[in-house]
């Protein structure tokens, strides 16, 4: 029991420091090596597989020289270049040592699994707490943190796992069986397809992406609660948005930590998965939270489907998982982690290159459920590191402190009488991510705070996205200003734009952008600023997408029209990335129908790209009755783009 509980404990921190890594090199992939939308998405894509396919020549490695030192230098390699990311200045720099952080802990995946025939417990554990973890720290990593609290969690996390890496424990069995000739004759246990935990890991990858995606992701947690909570399909901050994440974690692991059933009854846990990805690739707000629970319930039982029960209490030997069934687990779990890295560039590419994305969450839950199902029946109770009651105990009591610990945005309230001016502030975000390709919200904050902002306009948008990070960068930001907002889906319903105000919003609306050859969904979204005494003031927050070759004209032209319908004769300001310059036709159309340039006076007033402005892409627009002053484009490198302000004065009441 004692050998089970060190690999359970010492592969939940390690996969635990693994997705830590990913959350960094994943975004790193499109701000570093993408260098600010400049280079073709199909080079990134072969960036990112070009690691995973080079994975796949580990097991041969561990084969010839053996697990024990494969795994201990991998782990070290793992764990170094996990602190050394808290500290990394951004850059190319960054990008290389969470890439050589990557492929360590790929490398040491397939050690372990040369090791380990019952790989389910610490992968259960490790995805769980990585959950738990990231909605207690509010979905912003400790890597970004950089403060002595983020650097003394993670020297912890890191002694630990390596002291449990070097325990004598950890050294033997089958990898030690694969430093033999490479000839070696297989044990009993080499007989069944899939024996010793094949079947497992070969999920392991599958099972990361769709925990990542839907089932255990916080910040999809919170978005999705904020659709319920808003109830008029667009999505704003609810009091406790974390609350689901407790249940999808206590779901995911009691359905992964304890027997499954047999016969028929197995196939709940494939029908829940398979339920919940179709429910997630809807692209409706309102559907992702069921999404998010019958996915977390459905992977842990398709997990403990392949749980192999069967082997005995002590490290695994050429006679229950050594040999050639030690190499099949290690080419399974390259394979899986192959099939991950396939999975998010597929479905993320699809933003770049316009191609449908909905099918490939579904695929990956058909091959979880398939191979899952198709699994022999468990026939022990699964063995973790602790009772799995108390395992899953403890890691849901972790989770439960996210909705008690999360700062909720205070409801704006009014002023004595309404205001004389307003200062309105629009800025394309990248995601919270800078030009160093640091998660930057400290930066961004800075540079809004420093306009003293009323409302503030934001484009790029991101609140879930796996290959961002997983963040929610809008609850996040609007913790920092201490301004509540209103959130317009546009690319799906987790990206998009958004306001937030100080003064209370009022009549929130939407109007999806046709796409006109653009990959990328856009939108307007329209909100009504209650200023007191009756004083209104329509706002319009946007993000045009030019198709190739083209100006936004379609767009544009519906995003004028929409407004200016809106604010049916109240004063009116419209601003965002809009993709086009004055002179434009683009650009003409806001004027054409009536609006006025509120950056007119301090043009030109370049905004992208922000180390070296060269375009005034970034605008606000004003109906005639308001009066522009002060137009800025502030400086700084927390964006690609730089953010542009002006301060309006309301018409005489």
């Amino acid at each position: 029991m004692r050998y089970r509980q060190l690999t359970t404990g010492t592969l939940a921190l390690g996969v635990l420091l693994l997705i830590d890594v990913l959350r960094v090199w994943l975004p790193g992939i499109i701000t570093i090596f993408g260098q600010a939308a400049s280079t073709p998405a199909e080079l990134m894509g072969a960036f990112a597989l070009g690691w995973f396919v080079l994975a796949l020549g580990a097991p041969a490695v561990v084969r010839r020289v053996g697990a024990c030192p494969v795994t201990i230098v991998a782990a070290v390699a793992l764990a170094v270049a996990r602190l050394t990311l808290t500290a990394a200045p951004g850059g190319r720099t960054q990008l290389w040592v969470a890439t050589a952080g990557l492929l360590a802990g790929l490398v040491w995946l397939v050690g372990v699994a040369a090791d380990t025939d019952r790989p389910v417990p610490g992968l259960a554990l490790g995805f769980a707490a990585n959950a738990a973890v990231h909605a207690v720290l509010d979905t912003a990593d400790l890597v970004w943190r950089g403060d002595w609290v983020a650097w003394l969690l993670s020297a912890v996390a890191v002694a630990v796992f390596l002291a449990g890496t070097a325990q004598p424990g950890q050294r033997g069995g089958a990898g030690d069986a694969l430093a033999g000739p490479a000839d070696a004759p297989a044990g009993p246990a080499d007989a069944p397809a899939g024996a010793g935990g094949g079947r497992a890991w070969l999920l392991a990858g599958p099972a990361l992406l769709l925990a990542g995606m839907v089932a255990l992701s916080p910040a999809l947690a919170r978005t999705g609660m904020s659709y319920l909570v808003a109830g008029d399909g667009v999505a704003r901050s609810p009091l406790f948005g974390l609350a689901p994440v407790p249940v999808a974690v206590a779901g995911f692991l009691c359905a992964a930590l304890t027997r499954p059933p047999r016969g028929w009854a197995r196939a709940y846990g494939p029908v829940a998965l398979l339920g919940g990805a179709v429910l997630f690739a809807l692209d409706r707000g309102d559907l992702l939270l069921p999404a998010i629970l019958l996915a977390a319930v459905g992977l842990g039982a398709c997990l403990a489907l392949t749980d192999d029960a069967s082997t005995g209490d002590g490290p695994a030997n050429a006679s229950t998982g050594g040999g050639a069934s030690a190499s099949r687990r290690g080419y399974a779990v390259a394979a899986g982690m192959l099939v991950f890295a396939l999975g998010a560039v597929g479905y993320y590419s699809a933003y770049d290159l316009g191609y449908p994305n909905a099918a490939v969450p579904v695929v990956v839950a058909v091959l979880v459920a398939a191979v899952a199902f198709t699994a022999r029946p468990v026939v022990h109770r699964l063995a973790g590191p602790f009772p799995p009651l108390w395992a899953a105990a403890a890691v849901t009591a972790l989770a439960l402190l996210a909705p008690v610990l999360a700062d909720e945005v205070p409801v704006a309230s009014n002023r004595d009488g309404p205001p004389e001016r307003l200062t309105v502030v629009a800025y394309n975000i990248r995601m919270g991510f800078g030009l160093d390709g640091r998660f930057d919200l400290t930066g961004l904050a800075e540079v809004v705070v420093r306009q003293r902002p009323d409302v503030v306009l934001l484009s790029e948008v991101d609140r879930a996205w796996l290959l961002n990070g997983g963040h929610d960068t809008l609850d996040l930001l609007a913790d920092r200003l201490g301004m509540p907002y209103v959130f317009g889906p546009a690319a799906d319903p987790v990206w998009g734009d958004a306001v937030l105000s100080r003064w209370p919003v009022r009549d929130p609306r939407t109007l999806p952008l046709a796409a006109v050859g653009a990959p990328t969904g856009a939108q307007a979204l329209a909100v009504t600023l209650d200023l007191g005494d009756g004083v209104r003031t329509a706002v319009v927050s946007t993000h045009l997408q030019p198709p190739p070759g083209r100006g936004p004209v379609v767009q544009a032209r519906a995003v004028a029209d929409f407004a200016i319908r809106y604010a049916a004769g109240r004063p009116l300001v419209v601003a965002g990335d809009l993709n086009t310059e004055p002179g434009d036709e683009a650009f003409a159309e806001f004027v054409d129908a009536g609006l006025v340039d509120a950056l007119a006076a301090a043009r030109p007033l370049a905004t992208s790209p922000a180390d070296d402005p060269r375009q005034q892409i970034d605008h606000i627009f004003v109906s005639p009755g308001l009066a522009p002053s002060d137009p800025v484009a502030p400086r700084s490198t927390a964006s690609d783009h730089l953010p542009v302000a002006v301060t309006v004065t309301l018409p005489p009441r």
